[in-house]
């Protein structure tokens, strides 16, 4: 049975997760599908769920820019880029960064570089800031299908496959955020 937790049991959700759980739970937009991501198992498990092609790769989702900084080639990204991003966030806006081998080839996939957001969304930043870390996020649907906008969707999706369900409110986006390269500033998706 999928365990349901409110917005005061980040803490029990975190722990899920902490024991290889996916979790959905709300961003700004849509329902997220969310893992520790060092944990290849969770990983895998995640994008069963999904049925993804893993060379897809996924972003990372954190409360504030200590928790991704560790994920970035900083040697590779001009200050004056750096500040640009650091300006956007947090919010509805996720980067594409040169990544560091902190990055789990499973987490990128096919991709060179990795997509990171700092959210302002209260309920993701929360779950962040009680993890303790950036998590894995993409969103919750199976491959092809509309991204969930409720627990409840999420539920219906993934029935008791999935571990866990964060249930508070979206952050109010119509669209799920726009993925822009740090470097070159090309809009990878809109």
């Amino acid at each position: 049975m999928t365990a349901r937790f409110s917005l005061t049991e980040c803490a029990a959700a975190a722990a899920l997760m902490r024991r290889g759980g996916v979790l959905a739970y709300p961003t700004e937009a849509v329902y997220g599908l969310g893992c520790d991501p060092r944990d290849q198992a969770a990983f895998e498990r995640l994008f069963a769920l999904k049925q993804r092609p893993p060379t897809q790769g996924v972003l990372l989702i954190a409360a504030d820019f200590a928790q991704v900084e560790r994920y970035i080639d900083l040697a590779r990204v001009p200050a004056e880029v750096l500040a640009q991003v650091k300006a956007s966030w947090p919010g509805p806006n996720t980067w594409i960064f040169p990544r560091t081998t902190e990055v789990p080839d499973w987490v990128a996939g096919a991709h060179a570089g990795i997509a990171l957001r700092v959210t302002a969304h209260a309920p993701a930043a929360a779950l962040c800031r009680t993890w303790g870390g950036a998590l894995v996020s993409t969103s919750a649907n199976p491959h092809g299908s509309p991204p969930a906008r409720s627990a409840q969707q999420a539920l219906d999706y993934f029935g008791d496959t999935l571990d866990g369900v964060l249930d508070a409110p979206l952050g109010g986006q119509e669209r799920p955020t726009v993925i822009r390269d740090a470097l070159t500033g090309a809009i990878i998706r809109a």
